[in-house]
């Protein structure tokens, strides 16, 4: 038995590929052999993952949506099928996250983050799961968080929609596996991306996080590469509704 890592002739739809996670996992799926469609915010956002794509040898596409807004989510799904002919594999990477003390949090910033970071996995997996499901075969992988099982401190929102990602990654594993569509999660710990910034320009908040991660330093958006890949390919099709963990050691301590 030969047990497969290779993407050679699937092709991947990423969102939030522009930069940070997104753009590494990106890359990381076109070195191991996939098409990748790569989605932004902004037109023109993806156009540096896309380009290094590219220099891979690998076919891109650039897309663009706000996927704080489901309409457009849902236009997108329809985009990318068009453009790409068949999506093999999903990652929800897009994400937002605003920080304020709960007693104070706006309304408009938990819509914000609950639309964003919740709402649009559940419809662009759900437009994209259907297709796969026709075609018994698919991979869907979301990107959860540490605060997919602790609370942190001054982020209601993003905590709310990272419990409820690991939870919807498992309600649709249990759905979907007999389908042969593998729904997983990879749950970062904490990486040098523009999310944490505001952490790692605290000097206790940054002081205290990195005294607790055994690797004795922050992720590098790379460090998920191998991760996503594992659950993007062959070698992941008995593996269904887990939260994989990529954390430096910080759950262990």
């Amino acid at each position: 038995m030969t047990v497969s890592f290779s993407l050679e002739g699937r092709r991947a739809l990423v969102t939030g590929a522009s930069r940070g996670l997104g753009q590494a996992i990106a890359i990381a799926l076109a070195e191991s052999g996939a098409d990748v469609a790569c989605v932004s915010s902004a037109p023109g956002g993806c156009a540096d993952t896309a380009g290094q794509i590219r220099r891979l040898g690998r076919e891109a596409w650039e897309l663009s949506a706000d996927l704080s807004d489901r309409s457009a989510a849902l236009a997108l799904a329809g985009d990318a099928a068009s453009a790409m002919g068949q999506i093999d594999i999903l990652v929800n990477n897009a994400g937002t996250v605003r920080r304020h003390q709960a007693a104070e949090y706006p309304a408009e910033d938990w819509d914000l983050v609950m639309r964003t970071n919740l709402d649009s996995v559940f419809f662009l997996s759900q437009a994209i799961g259907r297709q796969m499901i026709e075609r018994k075969k698919g991979k869907i992988v979301n990107v959860a968080s540490l605060l997919s099982f602790s609370g942190g401190i001054r982020v209601p929102a993003y905590t709310a929609t990272k419990h409820a990602v690991a939870g919807l990654t498992k309600a649709l594993a249990n759905e979907w596996a007999a389908s042969g569509v593998q729904v997983n999660a990879i749950a970062p710990g904490y990486f040098a991306t523009d999310n944490t910034q505001a952490l790692r320009d605290d000097p206790i908040r940054a002081t205290e996080i990195l005294s607790r991660i055994p690797a004795g330093r922050w992720g590098k958006p790379e460090d998920v590469a191998g991760a996503v890949v594992f659950l993007c390919s062959s070698a992941s099709d008995y593996v269904n509704g887990h939260i994989l963990v990529v954390d430096g050691g910080w759950m262990a301590r």
